[in-house]
């Protein structure tokens, strides 16, 4: 026999695999999934891994159900991340030299030339090549391209095109995240820190303190008549500024934010916050304020004070009460003026004190502040004396207010902090001038978008309510950038197409990508593309045939019918491609987005994976120490797609055992040349439920599922069949034909040892083409596989029993039902409401004369139902199995599991008043 050795299938696989994955238009039905495409900046960790193999066993199984699977492959280059790479390692960063020599293992020859950004992104995009074709990807790589091929362009090119004349590109003044050492607006991709951050509108409340001003940023301007004091950190030393010829007090932060918000800022000077606290500031809407010492305030929030409203505000509640603890500032008193219906007089002291809250630290001040600040945006009215308005309405009136008489001005600020770019510096808001963006807050685009979703297939289900949030709340989105790299943007060729612009219809080009390289880029004028994916015909095309033959490609593959991505991406990417995908194919619905499968995120021995802190285990590292396929089963069957994983080497090594046990049971029984026996028929009714179910399981691409079935599932029955078989049996030769099955069904899990074993089993090709297995109801038998569940519990039960009682039986017993017991259970089993079941069965007069008997029948019954796997109880009710002869058939099994006679006794015969447990499915078992 073949030893097990997965290093050795890998290399005869990759032989046999070498052009096998290259896929064209065919007379089959085509399959066409892709997944985001990676960014090739440093190596590739096992959280990759499952974001690549999912869509690969997926690829693999359409492809042994016969369809033409297209499973294509691409490396997202553009951007400002890489040039910030190749920027530190040309001055010598020791943090970011260390991590490409010593976590990457870029050799020092290479390292040398990373100064170059482009060869960062073509070094690691031949790695990602190399580690995917390790892991079994089986990607058609002819399809290959990168974000800054000249073809690629002029496809972007054309796309924008689009968007322009449908008027979804504008130009204008917006607040933007800025990286002001690169001098670039930037994206979620851009980021370490704070990709889910949002630009919010502050209004700056201006109270004077002799002739300055110290701006207080608020959400909340209504509540400035119950403004009680100002909050200054003791710590901090503020800046004196000028701004736009004004003298005011901020944090230094917040005078760097401001020179970047349309102000000309001048720093003048310097004061402590402790020179600040004990003295007053005025505003004409709530009068002279004393400022008071507060550690917690933060200076890079806003303008680095804030303003206390402690009738409304949870937080200024408790600091206010912490300080008035201590005996000072006892003559502050809360200030209401908001009227909200469940939160009492003061608010938040109503919901500090009733929540039972201490102190600041605690956990949920963070929601409680939110609920009392939802709570009175929607439901909450100012005081008579205030104006009486809904709070809602008072808003927006009183921030207009304060602009036009109190010197209030906005100011932008990020709703979570920090926000950093992949450069490492602090990412500010910026208000950009005569900056491009895409006009996501079109009511009209939006709603276009939100009726193709409704027809779209989303896995899981419950990311539809995400989506359709992202696609109500998405605002105007800086398309542009000055550095990095990319598409130039033709109406400015200055600045560039940014990352999460130009990756939003490449699923399309993906289609032409082997072909389109044939032409060269100067002939990619926007009729070619019109003419390839829009069927316009125009005069002068170039290369015809090469069109034509791109254009049937196209026709062919497209709409994509599933695409896999992270659920990170809803809130961007994914949305984007919908809205983009609405514009170029405006008029073409049968070319929009079938499908997504939205995936959970990697963890690694319970900690988020994150590269930039070194929190990874390598995906090459991995295949090199376990094993493609072992890699492959962990990922798989670890967790359901969407859901969280977590890596852990020792459950990775107890994978690649279970992968070496199956191959060795193949091995051992797949040449078995014995007689059929009756529990062979037991084997074949079960693997149809299986195959049935891992066929199910992969159409909704539940990968742990199916595993669960194809693996663990056949696994067990195999170890239940052999205990079963007669003495001196090694199996039938029926069992050549279920190894065929099983190693069909585990194939997109673990090709590699697929592969080997179908070499061993004599099967013809590829086992990637090989079909798939089809389950036959002609094999199925429920009373047969009844009559194996029933006898396989009972051997549990005898097993605990002995184990319980730690003793040697001399002899067993088991008593079955009687009739009447089977006829109570058929009748609860059938009952819809089995709680009111007893009134039926006292129908039955000779249910009524057993009385007590009955009526604890009936529960236990109740009981047993609830207990009992629903594939068990529906035959026992429409075709009940014969107890007796299954247990007299079984009894030579039975005495050889235990070593003791065993006798089979209806329970009324049986002498013994355990006897009188036994109920249907579950008989008594008395222990001589």
């Amino acid at each position: 026999m073949s030893q097990f050795n997965l290093s050795a299938f890998e290399e005869e696989a990759h032989e046999m695999w070498t052009h096998a994955f290259e896929s064209n238009p065919s007379d089959l039905e085509k399959y066409y999934l892709n997944v985001a495409f990676p960014y090739p900046s440093g190596a590739m960790h096992v959280g990759h891994g499952r974001t690549y193999i999912v869509p690969d066993v997926v690829a693999r199984f359409w492809r042994m159900r016969q369809k033409q699977v297209l499973f294509p492959m691409a490396f997202h280059v553009t951007g400002a991340p890489v040039v910030g790479i190749s920027k530190r390692i040309a001055n010598k960063d020791e943090k970011t030299i260390r991590l490409y020599r010593d976590l990457y293992r870029v050799p020092q020859n290479i390292l040398d030339k990373f100064t170059d950004p482009l060869t960062i992104v073509r070094h690691f995009a031949d790695e990602y090549q190399r580690v995917m074709t390790s892991c079994g990807l089986s990607i058609d790589w002819r399809r290959r391209f990168i974000t800054v091929d000249p073809t690629y362009s002029k496809f972007i090119e054309w796309q924008w095109k689009h968007l322009y004349d449908a008027g979804h590109v504008i130009k204008g003044a917006h607040p933007v995240r800025y990286c002001t050492v690169d001098e670039n607006p930037v994206g979620d991709h851009d980021l370490l820190e704070g990709d889910k951050a949002e630009v919010i509108k502050f209004t700056l409340v201006m109270f004077r303190f002799g002739d300055a001003f110290i701006p207080c940023a608020t959400l909340r301007p209504e509540t400035i008549h119950g403004v009680t004091n100002l909050w200054a950190n003791p710590d901090v030393t503020y800046a004196k500024i000028r701004l736009d010829g004004k003298p005011w007090i901020v944090s230094k932060e917040a005078a760097e934010k401001l020179a970047l918000q349309d102000h000309t800022v001048e720093v003048t000077g310097e004061i402590r916050g402790s020179d600040l606290v004990g003295k007053k500031v005025s505003h004409p809407l709530c009068g002279e304020v004393p400022i008071l010492p507060a550690p917690f305030v933060d200076p890079d929030m806003a303008s680095g004070m804030v303003m206390s409203v402690p009738a409304h505000a949870p937080f200024d509640y408790i600091a206010l009460r912490d300080l008035q603890q201590k005996g000072q500032y006892m003559e502050i008193k809360p200030i209401p003026l908001i009227r909200v219906e469940g939160y009492g007089e003061i608010p938040a002291q109503y919901a500090v004190e009733k929540a039972g809250i201490q102190n600041q630290m605690d956990s949920r001040m963070d929601a409680l502040t939110q609920e009392i600040y939802s709570a009175e945006f929607s439901k909450g009215k100012l005081f008579d004396k205030y104006g009486g308005k809904p709070v809602r309405v008072a808003r927006e009136e009183v921030a207009e207010l304060m602009q036009q008489k109190y010197d209030s001005v906005v100011m932008y600020e990020f709703d979570q902090r920090p926000v950093v770019c992949r450069c490492g510096n602090r990412v500010r808001v910026k208000i950009l001038h005569d900056q491009w963006f895409l006009k996501y807050g079109d009511p009209a685009w939006k709603q276009e978008v939100q009726d193709h979703l409704d027809t779209m297939a989303l896995v899981p289900t419950e990311v539809r309510t995400e989506f359709d949030r992202t696609i109500w709340w998405l605002k105007d989105w800086a398309c542009t950038r000055r550095v990095g790299l990319g598409t130039k943007f033709p109406w400015d060729p200055a600045q560039l197409i940014e990352p999460l612009s130009d990756s939003t219809v490449y699923m399309a080009y993906y289609t032409i990508a082997h072909k389109i390289r044939e032409i060269e880029p100067k002939l990619l004028t926007p009729e070619v593309f019109d003419y390839i994916f829009l069927g316009k015909e125009s005069e002068d095309l170039p290369e015809k045939k090469k069109l034509d033959a791109m254009r049937k490609e196209f026709l062919y593959w497209y709409p994509y019918d599933f695409r896999f991505s992270a659920k990170d991406l809803i809130s961007n990417h994914l949305t984007f491609q919908l809205f983009h995908h609405c514009t170029v194919f405006a008029g073409q619905k049968d070319k929009l987005p079938k499908g997504m499968v939205v995936f959970g995120m990697g963890l690694l021995n319970g900690a988020k994976m994150s590269s930039s802190k070194g929190n990874v285990f390598l995906l090459e590292d991995a295949v090199k120490e376990f094993g493609g396929d072992t890699v492959r089963m962990f990922l798989m069957g670890s967790a359901e797609p969407w859901q969280d994983f977590d890596w852990r080497n020792e459950l990775v090594l107890s994978t690649k055992k279970q992968i070496e046990r199956f191959y060795n049971t193949v091995m051992e029984i797949k040449d078995a040349a014995g007689e059929p026996h009756d529990i062979d028929r037991w084997l074949k009714s079960r693997l149809q439920m299986h195959i049935a179910k891992t066929t199910e399981a992969l159409e909704n691409f539940q990968t742990r599922q199916a595993l669960q079935e194809a693996y663990f599932g056949i696994e067990t029955d195999l170890k239940w069949y052999r205990r079963r078989l007669p003495k001196d049996c090694d199996g039938s030769r029926e069992l050549h034909d279920l190894c065929s099955v099983w190693v069909r069904l585990l194939a997109p899990f673990i090709p590699f040892t697929g592969e080997h074993l179908w070499k061993e089993l004599a099967g013809e090709g590829l086992i990637s083409f090989a079909p798939w297995p089809v389950a036959d109801a002609k094999l199925v038998s429920p009373k047969i596989e009844l009559a194996e569940e029933l006898l396989a519990r009972t051997v549990e039960d005898i097993e605990s029993i002995v184990k319980l009682i730690q003793l040697q039986p001399k002899a067993i017993t088991i008593a079955l039902a009687p009739e009447w017991k089977h006829q109570i259970f058929r009748t609860i089993a059938k009952a819809e409401d089995k709680n009111t079941v007893i009134k039926e069965i006292m129908k039955d007069e000779s249910m009524r004369k057993r009385g007590k008997e009955t009526t604890d029948t009936t529960k236990q019954c109740t009981t047993l139902i609830h207990r009992l796997p629903p594939h068990v109880v529906a035959p026992l009710v429409q075709d009940p199995i014969n107890e007796k002869a299954v247990f007299d058939a079984a009894k030579g099994f039975l005495e050889h599991e235990f070593g003791v006679p065993v006798h089979v006794v209806m329970a009324e015969e049986a002498g013994h008043v355990k006897a009188l447990t036994a109920l249907p499915f579950k008989p008594a078992i008395i222990i001589e």
